[in-house]
């Protein structure tokens, strides 16, 4: 069975109806690179449902007492936060360079992405592998043990390997037609804040105090290239925005100058980075703020103006085609989930479980505009294009089922119930404290049946050979 692959088209203005940021070829060594990412990053979501399943059963009231809590929540929320985000998002960020890159050097792609694997591999495998302590560390938690703390570092040198080739890869916008070029440019700009992060996460290495370990020694470790990450991320998510509104004929009011303005706003406070370095000690109450300032202050001046913009082009969308309209869906959930986590953000207290539903908000945000992009590439990618009637729902229902999760958080944090932990640890005393974390349950699991929704329509997809066409 075949099934046709879109055309592509490169007007010279976001403003042009039906954009599509794509280059005009896309060679065989790009395709299977990017096809070989997108395997990675569906394992990473399959891995993570499997233990997000431990992790809200864990908390949810009535279920708890079926697994001994503690172990098994600690256990499940360092693999399933790794997988659904660290190897997710790199392994999207993998596809969308390789789709980018003017050219291909295939050994250092290909080693980049075993290692990748690999280490994704030992994580999946390592609660298993024996007594290890969970250290709950802010970005990146850690499993104490020697096959974990292995595969993490397998994974850095993967990622590591990625962005070196997706650097000297780089496509030059400049050479570009105008609002391909300003795409290409976004997407140098995350490959720049994740090479940052690297850096980053090697300065911390090295400049350790040694009287730190165990938690502390993580915190301190992953802080400074954790916050750098985010800019990346961000700018991902503000890619798939454009993308989407513009594979569903969206008219987007912003010239491809003021779209590099954009995600130069976006990248320039991940500069901030090495000067907290160089200005503070890495464990100093100065340093680690300074980080935080970075992102809250310089990492959201690009969203609003894209996110406006992009409404504004999506309003007049009325009849879409059978697959425009996951994409559609995708990308109104993927704003106001982002939306919902900015909000949570403002009126956080303490340290409770509002924390988690404020960075849940915005880690998912990215998500479904990294999903609706999956739906958006697969027919680019030689698979089917998503067009059934589960497609269309299951962005909305994830995301319902993460808004759910999210506001039994922000009920709970209202109450005082703390983050990073469970059961009886949680010390729910009120019915209203329970139902708070009751409703977290509900949705937690709404979402889960959403995230396998999205990985049963992506492998239905990629069941289907389709014909790319001039892309080759």
């Amino acid at each position: 069975m075949k099934a046709s692959s879109p055309e592509l088209s490169f007007p010279d203005s976001l403003a042009e109806p039906g954009t599509i940021y794509l280059p005009p070829e896309i060679v065989a060594d790009q395709r299977r690179l990017a096809r070989a990412w997108l395997w990675l990053g569906m394992a990473a979501l399959i891995g993570s449902g499997l233990f997000a399943i431990l992790l809200v059963v864990s908390r949810t009231p009535g279920l708890q007492s079926l697994f001994p809590v503690a172990d098994f929540f600690r256990l499940a929320l360092v693999v399933h936060v790794d997988l659904s985000v660290l190897v997710w998002f790199v392994a999207m960020a993998g596809m969308i360079w390789s789709l980018n890159a003017r050219s291909v050097a295939l050994p250092l792609a290909r080693l980049s992405l075993v290692l990748c694997a690999l280490g994704t591999l030992g994580m999946l495998i390592a609660p298993f592998s024996g007594s290890s302590e969970a250290l709950m560390a802010n970005y990146i938690p850690v499993l104490d043990g020697h096959v974990f703390m292995t595969a993490l570092v397998i994974f850095g040198l993967g990622s590591m390997l990625l962005v070196v080739q997706s650097m000297l890869a780089a496509p030059q916008p400049g050479r570009s037609p105008a609002a391909l070029g300003a795409v290409q440019f976004g997407s140098n700009a995350s490959a720049v804040a994740m090479a940052v992060a690297l850096i980053a996460f090697a300065w911390s290495w090295v400049a350790m105090p040694e009287t730190l370990s165990g938690k502390a020694y993580y915190e301190v470790l992953f802080w400074g290239g954790g916050h750098a990450l985010q800019f990346s991320w961000t700018i991902l998510m503000l890619l798939g925005w454009l993308w989407l509104a513009g594979a569903c004929g969206g008219r987007v009011m912003l010239s491809p100058r003021l779209v590099v303005l954009m995600f130069v706003l976006a990248l320039a406070s991940v500069f901030v980075t090495p000067y907290a370095y160089l200005a503070y000690d890495i464990a100093s109450v100065e340093h680690r703020n300074l980080h935080t300032w970075a992102m809250r202050i310089g990492g959201g001046l690009a969203i609003a103006p894209v996110m406006i913009a992009v409404i504004l082009a999506m309003l007049p969308q009325r009849s879409l085609s059978a697959a425009q309209r996951p994409l559609r869906a995708a990308l109104w959930s993927s704003m106001a989930i982002f939306a919902l986590g900015g909000i949570i953000g403002v009126i956080i207290a303490g340290n409770n479980v509002r924390i988690p539903a404020h960075y849940h908000g915005s880690i998912v945000g990215v998500t479904l505009a990294l999903m609706g992009l999956v739906y958006f590439l697969l027919p680019r990618l030689g698979y089917a294009a998503p067009e059934s009637r589960l497609a269309r729902i299951q962005p909305t229902f994830y995301a319902t089922g993460q808004a759910l999760h999210i506001l039994g958080l922000v009920w709970s944090g209202g109450y005082g119930v703390q983050r990073k932990v469970a059961g009886a640890e949680q010390v729910l005393r009120t019915p209203s404290e329970i139902a708070g974390m009751g409703l977290m349950g509900l949705g937690g699991l709404v979402a889960i049946i959403g995230g396998l929704l999205f990985v049963v329509v992506v492998l239905r997809a990629m069941r289907v050979q389709s014909t790319p066409g001039d892309q080759a």
